[in-house]
């Protein structure tokens, strides 16, 4: 596929992440001739989602760059004399202390395998990331080539949702307190040749429970296809720039969402509920009248503060939690303020940077539900793979599994004229965009990153009980020591598409002081208590603990442009995920770029009606175009799940 590649574009993009993917939308959707090309097999980068055995792979692939050995240098005898080229890497080290707990029970001595995937052995496995020509995929640029992808139903684009990319239990190293080792309580998977065994199909009928809340890890593998696990966890502000982009750019239909419904806090060893619209306020029963009257007004005041300035002016520079204490707040009042509606901690914002908090989460309540926060099914990896929908559809191309070995620069002019990618051929463009990661080390010689610390649980009952069992929230934990941060926990449900009936999926996020596993450890024992067989028969008071998942990833999106060593002005960075909460840092990011690129364009404008669309002297027939008609609701979706374009006629 590699030798039909046109040998000149536009721009080049190099990674798929969410804002490179908006910026090749934009570029494609202004006529640009994109290409997107990305060395991964899958869409989305550090951004993307996987199933249950796509994460293993994951993992295993992380643990295999470690014994990376660099390929061939001929590619440099292509470098002219009045050339020079600046090599990107084919390791990434975003993702570092990958460390892996099972707690489910499992006989390891029957194979497991995930229901609905094709046999895949380990040499199968180990060669997913070789450069021959027949792994290259491109995805054509004919609408007709994604009419049978759904909105709602998980596309075949990343190994989440890839029927051969299930991997064998024993294919991926697990570590456990204990050692690599298994008895009838706590489970550690081992790459010992004694635990390998045989695949054996599966039956398509899945064994049903033995007993309520008993969930073994056959059961987590065998339905891995029902969970979509991201590598980052974000939600969407329901008036935040992401929102309004998907809004503006009619993407949105390729997507839906939920809304996020309790958001909640964590107090004197308590999981409590946050009241943080009016009606909450008022039937909320863990206040008192006195503290429903204070909270209202100081609600109303953080609405307007800036028409106050008397008020707060004296206090702009001293934290805000301190501020909180001047306002005759309780303090049960202060600590659901600070972090769950400011979401800040006691030193980390200023009284002014609360207020503008406070008043971004008051001034989103309302627009879609009674919380600030939407959810997109099957998870935020399917963000970037809508951005990259909508560019395909105006032309652009992509290419997984497709590297780049280097940048060709011209020595004169000092831009970039090229790329030399892994079959040599040589690929010309004007604007070169390429995400973080994918630069060599001596090119990010000189730049001091920062890290997230990161876990992914699976637990058998939500944190906090609730007459539903399909409840989405969100949860803080303040830092308990100083210079560490507060722990941000979302925890989804099954409706969401992200994991099987039954179970919680829940993401920890932090900014990193150490590993991932000695940040978050603490609160995961706060929270949860690890599964043991005995405890089925007594039911315990917090969630069991079934999987769980650690690592650090890097932090790029403070780096300054400059910090980057010798790069050339046609030569563009794009940013990894940030800690935030939401994904303003990726849409400013990638709109500040396509005006760069493209000084006088539209940022996304709305596609064209496909009654205006002529081509050939020929109408284009209604329902050609991908945005022709709303796609019809799949059966098997919730009826809760919303359709921003829908929404959007109501939410004003």
């Amino acid at each position: 596929m590699a030798d039909n590649l046109p040998s000149e574009f536009d721009v080049i993009v190099i990674g798929t992440g969410l804002p490179e993917s908006i910026i090749a939308a934009a570029c494609s959707r202004s006529g640009q001739r994109v290409l997107h090309v990305d060395s991964r097999s899958y869409y989305g980068g550090n951004w993307a989602s996987f199933s249950f055995s796509g994460l293993l792979s994951w993992i295993k692939e992380y643990q295999e760059n470690s014994d990376f050995v660099n390929e061939s240098s001929a590619w440099q005898e292509q470098i002219l004399e009045n050339e020079e080229a600046i090599a990107l890497s084919k390791m990434d080290r975003t993702i570092q202390h990958v460390e892996v707990f099972c707690y489910a029970s499992q006989d390891f001595h029957e194979s497991v395998e995930e229901v609905g995937a094709l046999q895949k052995n380990h040499a199968s496995v180990s060669s997913a990331n070789s450069t021959e020509a027949e792994n290259s995929a491109c995805l054509p640029t004919e609408d007709k080539s994604l009419s049978t992808v759904s909105s709602e139903v998980p596309t075949e684009q990343t190994p989440s949702r890839d029927a051969g990319s299930a991997l064998e239990v024993n294919d991926v190293e697990v570590t456990g307190e204990k050692g690599n080792h298994c008895d009838d309580k706590t489970c550690v998977l081992s790459t010992s040749e004694e635990g390998t065994s045989e695949n054996v199909p599966v039956a398509e009928d899945i064994t049903e429970q033995p007993k309520k809340n008993r969930i073994t890890y056959s059961q987590i593998v065998k339905q891995g296809r029902k969970f979509n696990i991201d590598l980052v966890s974000k939600l969407l502000y329901s008036r935040g720039l992401l929102i309004d982009l998907l809004i503006k750019s009619n993407v949105s239909r390729y997507a839906e969402f939920k809304n996020i419904t309790r958001i909640l806090a964590f107090r004197e060893g308590r999981v409590e509920q946050v009241p943080c619209s009016r009606a909450d306020v008022f039937n909320s029963k863990q206040l008192t009248m006195v503290e429903k009257r204070m909270l209202m007004k100081f609600l109303t005041f953080c609405m307007e503060y800036e028409e106050h300035l008397d008020e707060y002016k004296a206090y702009e520079e001293i934290a805000f939690s301190e501020y909180l204490k001047t306002q005759k707040l309780t303090p049960n009042l202060q600590h659901f303020v600070l972090h769950s509606i400011a979401m800040t901690s006691e030193t980390a914002s200023s009284t002014i940077d609360g207020l503008k908090a406070t008043r971004n989460f008051l001034h989103c309540l309302g627009r879609y539900g009674n919380t600030p926060f939407l959810f997109p099914l099957y998870g935020q990896g399917e963000l970037p793979q809508c951005f990259c929908r909508m560019c395909a559809v105006f032309g652009g191309i992509y290419c997984l599994r497709h590297s780049v070995h280097c940048l060709v620069v011209d020595k004169e002019s000092r831009k970039c004229k090229a790329i030399i990618d892994q079959f040599g051929q040589r690929i010309i463009s004007k604007h070169f965009l390429v995400e973080d990661s994918y630069f060599s080390e001596n090119t990010c010689s000189h730049v001091q990153y920062r890290q997230i610390s990161r876990a992914v649980l699976i637990t058998d009952r939500s944190v906090l009980q609730a007459d539903s069992d399909q409840q989405i929230s969100i949860l803080t934990v303040p830092a308990e020591e100083p210079g560490t941060s507060a722990v941000r926990v979302i925890e989804l449900c099954s409706s969401t598409m992200t994991c099987m009936k039954g179970t919680y999926l829940v993401h920890l996020t932090c900014t990193s002081s150490k590993t991932a596993r000695e940040d978050l450890e603490p609160v995961v024992q706060k929270l949860f208590t690890p599964y043991t067989e005995t405890e089925i028969e007594n039911e315990v008071e917090m969630p069991r603990l079934l999987w769980a998942l650690y690592f650090n990833m890097r932090d790029s999106s403070d780096i300054s442009r400059n910090s980057y060593n010798d790069l050339p002005s046609n030569v563009y960075v794009c940013s990894g995920p940030d800690c935030g909460l939401g994904n303003d840092n990726a849409v400013k990011q990638a709109e500040n770029l396509f005006q760069q690129i493209c000084p006088n364009e539209d940022f996304c404008p709305p596609p064209p009606n496909p009654e205006d669309i002529v081509l050939d002297g020929d109408r284009l027939q209604p329902g050609a175009s991908e945005f022709g008609a709303v796609p019809e609701a799949n059966s098997e979706t919730p009826k809760e799940s919303t359709n921003l374009g829908k929404l959007e006629e109501h939410s004003e």
